[in-house]
């Protein structure tokens, strides 16, 4: 019998997880459409113009809709410390349905003219707030729902969802690029995943509306009730709050660099063809999604702080090299290697990122801290990666970019040095 419950109680918590997931991965599957597909788009948005300029010009926005995550996060952290974890996400996934599929369906410069990035800009603003809200509400009903022992574990499953959201748009991408030719994917072909993500989003809508509330939400005495969610409240943990800061840093930049910029760096730089490179980030993402719920075991074994130190010095000694390396590289398999060596510095990160967080803070305020100070730092140096990159090369100083990624990772290899092992102290 009491094998029985416990194998029923294994299978809630699965299904509630996967349930949580797999929203995720709807969520980061639209957002990540934008930048697979900008390549295709950029042209039908803005006048004409080289590539470079009209990708900066693309990147450029893609940074704008991070601008609005710390909103997102500020109120969605708010409204699921305070109403409850299933509410803002079942809120969040209607939001980013609607976002994309405004960007399906707009006209392109040619045809309502300037009111067509207007309207891809408000568009990616929307997706920013749903965006924002969904990583801290996600990462605290993860690792509330999780059993104690195995946190390390269910949590990474944000990234492998996270991951799998790109892999799935990379996927799209491949299939597209081989049943249309490039004249169609600029026309119209690229509109495509935009509608795919939007039917996506409204399929999890009722899933999401089916999942179980977190046990410590529901637990949450009166008095907690009363100050849950609050600025207030959350600034009575300035620690956590640097912290979660600070651990962020490096990790966000090295992230967007490897999965979302590399792929234009190897078409703009390396000089490899599209099709190539995107059988490249899909192979080498597929086995980076892998990696995560191992790396997040071993977390659970040793600890969270051994694998972000070792995040923090290999990141920071290792993208340098790397990135000059494949700055002179043709070579498909050898290019596959380099991308994969830094996703596998990357793990250290992000296979546990979301559980070290969670934490971090007590139950009423958890969304809104693990969330805003997160969005914050990913708006101000993850958002503006891309973009960076792109303007330093228009600039011809692009190699100061590799330089600008190390530096951030060892500084938040400092906050790790300094941290304590986060699973001792957890407050979950």
């Amino acid at each position: 019998m009491k094998h029985s419950s416990e194998h029923a109680e294994t299978r809630r918590i699965t299904g509630n997880i996967f349930k949580g997931s797999v929203g995720n991965l709807i969520e980061w599957y639209d957002w990540y459409v934008y930048s697979a597909f900008a390549v295709y788009f950029s042209a039908e948005f803005f006048p004409s113009g080289d590539p470079t300029s009209q990708l900066l010009n693309t990147a450029a926005i893609f940074a704008v809709g991070f601008l609005m995550r710390p909103l997102g996060s500020l109120l969605m952290g708010r409204y699921a410390d305070r109403f409850g974890r299933r509410s803002a996400l079942t809120l969040s996934i209607t939001v980013m349905a609607g976002g994309s599929l405004v960007i399906a369906c707009t006209p392109g410069y040619s045809t309502i003219g300037m009111l067509a990035p207007i309207i891809l800009v408000l568009a990616r603003l929307l997706q920013g707030l749903s965006l924002g809200g969904e990583y801290g509400t996600s990462a605290t009903y993860l690792s509330e729902m999780a059993s104690n022992g195995r946190r390390g574990f269910y949590s990474s499953f944000q990234y492998v969802t996270l991951v799998a959201g790109q892999m799935v748009a990379l996927g799209v991408q491949i299939i597209l690029q081989q049943m249309l030719d490039e004249a169609d994917m600029k026309s119209w072909g690229w509109r495509i995943p935009f509608v795919i993500g939007a039917l996506g989003a409204l399929a999890v809508l009722w899933l999401r509306r089916t999942m179980d509330e977190s046990e410590q939400f529901e637990k949450m005495n009166s008095e907690s009730k009363k100050n849950a969610g609050t600025v207030r409240a959350l600034m009575k943990h300035p620690k956590a709050v640097l912290t979660v800061a600070g651990l962020t840093l490096g990790g966000t930049v090295a992230f967007y660099t490897y999965t979302t910029y590399l792929q234009k760096f190897m078409v703009n730089t390396s000089g490899i063809n599209k099709e190539t490179v995107s059988w490249i980030n899909f192979i080498a993402l597929l086995i980076f999604v892998v990696l995560q719920p191992l790396a997040g075991m071993l977390s659970d074994k040793i600890g969270r702080r051994p694998l972000l130190i070792s995040f923090g010095v290999l990141g920071t000694l290792c993208t340098i090299p790397l990135f000059m390396l494949l700055e002179h590289t043709k070579n498909p398999i050898a290019a596959f290697l380099l991308m994969m060596a830094g996703l596998i510095i990357v793990t250290g990160y992000t296979s546990i990122n979301a559980i070290v967080k969670a934490e971090l803070f007590p139950t009423e305020i958890r969304a809104l801290g693990v969330g805003f100070p997160y969005a914050l730092t990913v708006a101000i140096f993850g958002g503006t990666a891309e973009f960076i990159a792109l303007w330093l090369k228009n600039i011809g100083k692009e190699q100061v970019f590799y330089f600008y990624v190390a530096a951030c990772v060892f500084v938040s290899f400092l906050v790790y040095w300094r941290m304590g092992e986060s699973s001792k102290d957890s407050k979950i």
